[in-house]
């Protein structure tokens, strides 16, 4: 199955992070030995205060998050650079890096 949303990746790879919720989980039984151990989460970006926006994508947990709560994720090489090890970065596009507890925007509650 191929997994691609045009345009997505290119709007995206200007924001440092992104806040998303994630929405579900990929299994991969053949993948980068390098990602053994690690969950594969479905992202569905949003916007504070807005509804979600299209364009979910697939990130590599780094921080033991489930389905249902909101994330920081960073795309590209920020995202490699989350997961080095002896041989170098990697291979990810994208990655969680936080559990988000709250978000508050100024006038808001």
């Amino acid at each position: 199955m191929n997994f691609r949303v045009t345009g997505f990746k290119e709007r995206q790879a200007k924001k440092r992070m992104i806040l998303g919720r994630v929405i579900g989980t990929v299994v991969s039984t053949r993948k980068d030995e390098r990602l053994t151990g690690f969950k594969l989460l479905v992202v569905e970006p949003m916007q504070p205060g807005k509804k979600a926006e299209s364009g979910e994508f697939v990130a590599v947990d780094t921080v033991g998050a489930g389905v249902g709560e909101i994330v920081l994720a960073v795309m590209g090489s920020p995202a490699s650079r989350t997961m080095t090890d002896a041989d170098g970065p990697v291979p990810v596009d994208a990655a969680i890096v936080g559990i988000v507890d709250t978000v508050e925007l100024a006038g808001s509650r």
